[in-house]
């Protein structure tokens, strides 16, 4: 890998998209957020009203898919829906759509494409064990499951979203679940990877953190 990459894994809720997007700006890389990837998917599969078991039909939506990044938004099909991949719907549906192999595959070729002609700091489940196994550096970073919800409920509600702490966690749990037992790049930390426990961590420690390992 000619390009500097960066590889942050870790489960829902760790704080991996604040902190990547900080660093690239410090480090003047780019920031790709493959979970919104696979969010901008899961809108396209349940806004066509798409069965999950339904693989011609989401091999169709694959073939002519278009998703961009820029700077702090996502597009599908040209249209930003940034907001729009954030809500519970998409929450509890988008870890059963990453287990279809063929969304994955189309993902991880755009994922390593991008990498392969940029300097990036890419989060996700698998970068580190899958997507970008020659990274420059691998972090883990992860957080209780109390502290990992209560961010979430705080993020819901900032956006109007109606739900209790209890099912939040819940939620999460159910992600944890579904995002470590699938078959297909499962989430699991690289032998590699350093891990940084982000529990009662504010954001700017955890990022200098990070930045102390980097050369």
């Amino acid at each position: 890998m000619k390009n500097r990459s960066i590889a942050l894994d870790g489960p829902a809720g760790a704080g991996k998209s604040t902190i990547a997007k900080e660093i690239a700006k410090l480090k003047n890389l780019i920031y790709i957020d493959t979970g919104a990837m696979y969010r901008a998917v899961t809108l396209k599969i349940l806004n066509a009203g798409i069965s999950l078991e339904n693989t011609d039909a989401i091999n169709d939506i694959l073939c002519d898919i278009g998703i961009d990044l820029d700077e702090n938004d996502i597009y599908l099909d040209k249209k930003c829906v940034t907001n729009e991949i954030r809500t519970p719907e998409i929450n509890n549906t988008v870890s059963q759509v990453a287990k279809i192999a063929q969304v994955r595959e189309k993902m991880v070729q755009l994922q390593r494409q991008i990498a392969d002609n940029k300097d990036v700091i890419m989060d996700g489940r698998d970068i580190g064990t899958f997507v970008l196994i020659n990274a420059n550096y691998k972090f883990y970073l992860t957080a209780s499951i109390k502290e990992r919800a209560h961010r979430r409920f705080l993020e819901l509600s900032e956006k109007g979203f109606d739900m209790t702490l209890d099912q939040v966690e819940k939620d999460i749990a159910a992600r944890d679940k579904n995002d470590s037992e699938r078959e297909i790049s499962p989430l699991r930390k690289a032998e590699d990877a350093i891990e940084i426990d982000s529990t009662n961590k504010p954001i700017q420690e955890v990022i200098k953190e990070i930045l102390s390992y980097l050369k």
